[in-house]
């Protein structure tokens, strides 16, 4: 009888991991060096890992690129030679993947971009409008300024799509206000280093300014030279997500607000890409951005209201560790039918 009910028990194993469903989905990172990426990679890899809990074995795959749209397409190319059955791609072009995504779909592979919007009819798009993104931070800081002020802003890479989407956002909102100024705009590859010594240039030149339009990955460096300077009280200027800037915001009472691209939106995508796997249809369609293929996500806000709230969900957690927030199985299943 034992060795009955152990061989009935072995049979059962076996039936349940010929019905389990197995995906592997290839994950593209167009940013080496920086944690928020390496935090987003991990979280969509901790997502995959939660579908083994309803019986689905997601194997994710993940290669990196250091701003280089042809190692990006050579990451797409490698995962359509693996047989992946889904692509999720960060990616540094909005436009020079139709070609190789037009491979994809061919395939039969899903390919789903994320934090910076694509092109190609062949791409789903999951993740913020970064344009809405640059738009909330900008009303926060006109509103400070009282719709009036000279203002900079310290951009990242020139001519990366989620950058050009950020700049179009605040420069809409701004002119729609006669009395800020944008007296200069300057890029600094969302580096910390680059964007304190860019913000101590700036002071140098315009030591009068009233605001600071900074992207995140460069809002703490932006900071440091504004405290340096001492004008601290004086300057409104956009903020971090990132732990140990939190706290010094915290403890400084800084005048700043901060939208939140959270490093969750891969882990997103992957959830949506699974039950999209699984033939699931969606409510409503990704038709939204400029390329009419985009999901929208929600974009959270800090700001004096809520930053004991952001510093407390962050506790314990390591200076690089940025606030975020994702969908869950549960909050994607409620999007398709």
């Amino acid at each position: 009888m034992a060795t009955i009910a152990v061989a009935a028990a072995a049979l059962a194993g076996t039936a349940l991991s010929a019905y389990a469903e197995d995906f592997k989905i290839g994950l593209s990172n167009g940013w080496v060096g920086s944690e928020w990426r390496t935090q987003m990679i991990e979280e969509a890899e901790a997502a995959a890992a939660l579908w083994k809990e309803r019986g689905v074995n997601v194997e994710v795959v993940a290669q990196s690129a250091n701003v280089d749209v042809p190692g990006q397409i050579a990451h797409v190319r490698n995962f359509i030679s693996q047989g992946v059955n889904a692509i999720i791609i960060n990616p540094n072009s909005p436009t020079a993947f139709d070609p190789v995504f037009a491979q994809a779909k061919e395939a039969g592979i899903l390919v789903i971009a994320t934090d910076a919007e694509v092109s190609s009819p062949d791409a789903t798009y999951v993740g913020i409008d970064q344009k809405g993104w640059a738009m909330e931070s900008a009303k926060w800081l006109a509103e400070t300024l009282d719709g009036k002020g000279k203002v900079v802003a310290i951009n990242g890479v020139a001519g990366h799509p989620a950058n050009e989407m950020r700049v179009a956002g605040y420069r809409e909102v701004f002119g729609q206000h006669d009395g800020i100024e944008i007296v200069n705009e300057v890029n600094a590859n969302w580096d910390q280093a680059q964007g304190q010594q860019a913000m101590q240039n700036l002071l140098a030149t315009y030591p009068d300014i009233d605001g600071v339009w900074v992207q995140d990955g460069m809002a703490a460096g932006a900071w440091r030279s504004i405290m340096d300077a001492d004008k601290a009280g004086d300057i409104a200027a956009t903020g971090e997500i990132r732990k140990d800037f939190i706290d010094i915001w915290t403890e400084n009472k800084l005048n700043s607000g901060a939208s939140v691209n959270p490093p969750g939106v891969m882990a997103s995508a992957l959830n949506v890409a699974v039950l999209m796997l699984q033939g699931r249809e969606l409510k409503e369609p990704a038709t939204a951005g400029q390329y009419g293929n985009a999901m929208y996500l929600p974009i959270p806000f800090i700001s004096s209201d809520n930053l004991a709230e952001a510093a407390a969900s962050m506790e314990g957690k390591p200076g690089h560790y940025s606030y975020t927030s994702a969908l869950s199985i549960d909050d994607a299943e409620a999007l398709f039918k």
